[in-house]
């Protein structure tokens, strides 16, 4: 065989398929093809070898699957000490009522709390505080800290408290003292009072009504004095919202803008639109 005739039937092989190689004859000198190479498997064979490797491939799983089923037959169950048998968290098997598996979890979370709180002691953490130290490595006293801290703001609300009271005027103060004075007095006082209670005679009393004709001699008040204890002006003097009486030494000139007679006209004035709206729907 030559060497041309070598390569073309190693390539040939190679590639898994058939060809035919023209070979000139020394005899005749005429043309003959021959067949190189391994004719390939027919149908049939080909269905036998896939059925026969699948057959394989069954067969070792089904031996695998044995194999696992033994390995678990054979593996030691969790029994504790009284025979009870337990899975693998700790807890035990089968049917158990509500009370057993909360004891079970008691039981449970203490053997943890337990061994975190040896551990911890093993490790000296317990009872041990942050330390701070400042831009130059100085240790911060934290309690001192703190201490400053709750005394600036208590302080801020001590001037905060100072400043409202200031904004207010002297009869709102004293309004508040007396409210104070009331909230104390409350503590001691009964929760029944009765018709011979002295202190609420008094505060009945110093009631004014305005259709009462006996007010004028049977109140005990202060001629002439305000809450603060301070003289009243005695003349007359234009009213206003809030019903104080000017001081003992107003010169008797109103310095106002007029808002307050405008104020009294308005209410007057919607309070008999009101009376005329009802008055004629009744004539309706």
């Amino acid at each position: 065989m030559s060497l041309e005739q070598s390569l073309i039937t190693c390539f040939i092989v190679g590639g898994g398929s058939l060809k035919k190689s023209k070979k000139k004859s020394k005899s005749n000198g005429a043309a003959m093809w021959t067949a190189v190479g391994v004719a390939a498997p027919s149908h049939a064979q080909q269905v036998a070898a896939d059925e026969a490797a699948a057959d394989a491939i069954i067969a070792s799983t089904a031996a695998d699957r044995e194999q696992a089923a033994e390995a678990e037959d054979e593996a030691p169950e969790m029994v504790d000490t009284e025979g009870v048998l337990r899975m693998e968290s700790g807890a035990k098997a089968g049917l158990q009522t509500a009370a057993e598996v909360a004891a079970q979890m008691k039981k449970k979370q203490d053997e943890e709390k337990r061994k975190a709180e040896e551990a911890a002691k093993e490790m000296g953490t317990t009872g041990q505080e942050t330390i701070y130290r400042d831009a130059s490595g100085r240790i911060i006293n934290v309690a001192m800290k703190r201490a400053e801290a709750r005394k600036k703001a208590e302080e801020e609300e001590r001037k905060k408290l100072e400043k409202e009271k200031a904004a207010r005027g002297d009869v709102q103060n004293a309004e508040a003292v007396k409210r104070k004075q009331q909230l104390q007095d409350a503590k001691t006082m009964t929760i029944a009072r009765y018709a011979d209670d002295e202190d609420l005679n008094d505060e009945l009393k110093e009631r004014g009504h305005w259709n009462d004709p006996a007010s004028g001699f049977l109140r005990k008040k202060k001629a002439g004095r305000s809450i603060t204890g301070k003289p009243l002006y005695k003349g007359a003097f234009q009213p206003n919202r809030y019903g104080i009486r000017p001081g003992h030494r107003w010169d008797g000139v109103d310095r106002g803008n007029g808002f307050e007679s405008q104020w009294f006209n308005s209410r007057n004035r919607k309070a008999n639109v009101e009376k005329l709206e009802y008055q004629w729907q009744q004539d309706e």
